[in-house]
């Protein structure tokens, strides 16, 4: 919590935010987000659980939520995203958090069906962002985003003490103009997570 305090971003999308065995329990005890900027997209099918396949989004507190969505991806193995859609009317926006399979081939097929998902449920900004387990950013998976999509991989973010891969990305479609975007270093996010936390300042442009 200390580090996501650190970003002080307005949305904020968590890999591995609930336990991998028993009641699925969120790795952040409930207390400490009731006192907090954000509070959780509701994307969780169990009771103790913060996400969706171990994906959660946190959304600052003043901004409104009008959809939440939890996704099931192709794969194997258990995958998902999770989804929200941020703000009110035409100035709403869509952000998907998601982590994307060590496979090569089941990750391509695991955009597509984000894609499909974007293209499905309304024409909005939107922007998918997590660990997309990819090492090339114009390889693979990442090229069903060439059209329409932008791609930030601001630098290193794995392993987070001494990083040397850009597995974590921000991609976006609708209008969006990034001011800015970095890799988070701090002595707290080098011991937090085996990533580092990526930020991206996105603005929408105006019609």
């Amino acid at each position: 919590m200390n580090v996501l305090r650190e970003l002080h971003a307005d949305v904020i999308a968590l890999q591995e935010a609930d336990r991998r065995i028993g009641a699925r329990e969120a790795v952040l005890p409930r207390a400490l987000l009731d006192d907090s900027p954000w509070r959780v997209a509701h994307v969780a099918k169990r009771p103790q659980s913060m996400g969706w396949h171990g994906n959660a989004i946190l959304v600052r507190r003043d901004l409104p939520i009008e959809e939440c969505h939890a996704l099931n991806l192709p794969t194997l193995e258990p995958r998902g995203a999770a989804c929200a859609v941020i703000g009110e009317g035409k100035k709403s926006f869509r952000v998907i958090g998601t982590h994307l399979d060590l496979s090569g081939l089941r990750r391509r097929d695991q955009v597509r069906s984000l894609l499909r998902f974007a293209s499905d449920h309304g024409d909005m900004p939107t922007v998918i962002l997590g660990d997309f387990n990819q090492w090339g950013h114009t390889t693979g998976a990442m090229r069903e985003f060439e059209k329409e999509w932008g791609q930030i991989a601001p630098g290193p973010s794995y392993p987070s003490r001494r990083p040397v891969a850009r597995l974590d990305r921000v991609v976006h479609c609708g209008g969006w103009r990034c001011r800015e975007a970095d890799v988070h270093h701090s002595a707290l996010a080098v011991v937090a997570s085996d990533h580092l936390p990526i930020y991206a300042d996105l603005e929408l442009h105006k019609n």
